[in-house]
C-alpha cells in the first residue's frame, strides 16, 4: 500500500466518523428541540442536518472521486456533488421556512422554553462537534479541512445557545429564544443562497470565477503565428475541476512544424490556469469551420 493510499483511507475514516457523530447528534437535537420547546435548538438542528448531508456526501465522494469515467459518463461522476448541493439547498430552504413560520409569531407571543434542557444540549453539542473537529484536524484532503471548518461554525452556534440558555435561567426573557432562532436561520439562508448561486452557475456552465477568460483568450491570440481565436470556452465540472476549449486560426501556409509550435505555446500558456482538461483545435484561415463567426 502506498503512502497516498494510506492518507486517503485515513481521510475517509475521519469523514465517516464525523458523519455518524453529526447525524446522530442532529437527530438528538431535533428531539431535544421539541422537548425543550426551543426554536433556537431546532434552528441549530436544521443547520447540523444540512452539515450532516454535506459530510455524508463528502464521505461518498471521498471514496469515489478517483473512479474514471466510462461509457456515457466520459467526464466521470464529479457532478454528483452538484446534485447533492442542490438537494441540500432545497431541504435547508424548506426547513428554514418552517422555523421562521414558528419563530416570528413567538416574537409577539413568547412561549416558555426549558433553559436547563437547552443548557445540557448546548454543552453536549460543543463536546460532540469538538470531538469531530479533533478527529478531522489532521486530515490531509481538502474535504476533511472544509468539513472541520463547518463543524467549527456549529460549535460557535452551540456557544450562542449556551449563552442564551444561561441568560434564560437568570432573566427569564423568553423572547431571546425566538430571536436566536431567527438569527441562526438567517445565517443558514445566507449560506444557502450563496452556495445555490455557485451551484447554479456551474450547472449553467458559467466560466469559473478564478479564470479570466477574456485575458486568456487575448493571450492565446497573441501567440506568434496565431491570426485569431474563436469559441474559447471554460466551465467547471464540479467547482474544482475546470475544462477549457478553444479554436486557434493559423495562416493557410502554416507548416506542420508551425502548428506543433502553436500548440506547445498554447499549452505552456494554460499551464498556470490549473485546468483538468483542455481541447485546442488549430485550423487554417481558409478552412471552413462551422463554428467560426461570420
Amino acid at each position: 500500500m502506498d503512502h497516498h493510499h494510506s492518507h486517503a483511507q485515513d481521510s475517509n475514516a475521519s469523514i465517516r466518523a464525523a458523519f455518524f457523530l453529526n447525524l446522530i447528534f442532529s437527530l438528538i437535537e431535533v428531539a431535544g428541540g421539541f422537548l425543550t420547546n426551543s426554536l433556537a435548538i431546532l434552528s441549530d438542528a436544521l443547520h447540523d442536518l444540512g452539515d450532516s448531508f454535506s459530510i455524508g456526501f463528502s464521505w461518498f465522494m471521498e471514496s469515489r472521486a478517483r473512479r474514471p469515467g466510462h461509457g456515457s459518463y466520459s467526464y466521470g461522476f464529479r457532478r454528483l456533488s452538484l446534485l447533492a448541493a442542490l438537494v441540500n439547498a432545497i431541504v435547508l430552504l424548506v426547513g428554514s421556512v418552517f422555523i421562521l413560520s414558528r419563530a416570528i409569531p413567538r416574537l409577539f407571543a413568547p412561549e416558555s422554553a426549558h433553559p436547563e434542557g437547552m443548557l445540557a444540549l448546548a454543552i453536549l453539542g460543543i463536546l460532540v462537534n469538538g470531538a469531530a473537529v479533533l478527529r478531522l484536524r489532521d486530515g490531509k484532503s481538502m474535504n476533511s479541512r472544509m468539513i472541520a471548518w463547518h463543524l467549527l461554525e456549529d460549535i460557535l452556534g452551540w456557544a450562542a445557545v449556551l449563552v442564551v440558555s444561561v441568560a434564560l435561567l437568570v432573566t427569564n426573557i423568553q423572547i431571546l429564544d425566538p430571536l436566536l432562532s431567527i438569527l441562526i436561520t438567517c445565517y443558514v439562508l445566507y449560506n444557502v443562497g450563496r452556495n445555490l448561486r455557485k451551484t447554479l452557475a456551474i450547472f449553467l456552465q458559467a466560466a469559473p470565477p478564478e479564470l479570466d477568460l477574456a485575458a486568456l483568450d487575448r493571450a492565446l491570440g497573441a501567440i506568434e503565428g496565431v491570426l485569431s481565436t474563436h469559441h474559447t470556452h471554460a466551465w467547471s465540472l464540479d467547482g474544482e475541476h475546470n475544462v477549457l476549449t478553444t479554436h486557434l486560426v493559423v495562416p493557410a501556409t502554416a507548416s506542420r512544424k508551425h502548428i506543433i509550435h502553436v500548440k506547445k505555446a498554447a499549452l505552456r500558456l494554460l499551464e498556470h490556469a490549473d485546468l483538468e482538461h483542455t481541447t485546442i483545435e488549430v485550423e487554417y484561415e481558409d478552412e471552413d469551420c462551422r463554428m467560426r463567426p461570420d
